[in-house]
């Protein structure tokens, strides 16, 4: 399990920071008028000196994200687990490395209100993704379970 789960996060690692890559890119060929438009807020240039440094930490930053969400994901298949720890587990981890990213790169306020508000938004955002992957899942498991109630009934049937 340790075994997939670093090479889980590995992967995740690289995946993120192609999608905020090619989200950026997305974004400078709509809005940027035929230049590149840096995602970087100011408050994080003015702190790393130029938006060289402040993209190369943005970048980094962005891969811990994306591995910490590919590898917590591992979460899902501990089979002695229920619904609530999992997700509690999950939670805890994608939270833990998310709220100082988001701190570092300035994406909240430097203030307890501005914690609070990107914790609310976070916790919305969160639930919303969960119920529409449970929602998913139990649509999935109801197909199955259809599928094989049907092979049952046929090989009774057929016996």
């Amino acid at each position: 399990m340790k075994k997939k789960t670093l090479l889980r996060g590995l992967k995740g690692f690289f995946i993120a920071i192609s999608i905020w890559y090619l989200i950026s890119l997305l974004v400078s060929y709509i809005f940027g008028d035929g230049t590149y438009s840096v995602s970087c807020t100011s408050e994080l240039v003015a702190a790393m000196g130029n938006e060289i440094n402040a993209l190369m930490l943005e970048t980094f930053l962005y891969g811990l994200i994306g591995a910490s969400i590919a590898a917590g994901m591992t979460v899902w298949e501990i089979d002695g687990w229920n619904l609530a720890k999992q997700t509690g587990v999950y939670f805890l981890i994608i939270s833990l490395v998310n709220f100082p990213i988001a701190y570092i790169l300035h994406w909240m306020e430097h203030s307890l209100v501005g914690f609070l508000k990107y914790f609310g938004t976070f916790v919305f955002y969160f639930a919303i993704i969960w119920i529409m992957k449970y929602l998913w899942w139990k649509s999935y498991v109801k197909k199955m379970n259809a599928k094989l109630r049907k092979m049952c009934e046929d090989e009774k049937q057929s016996s």
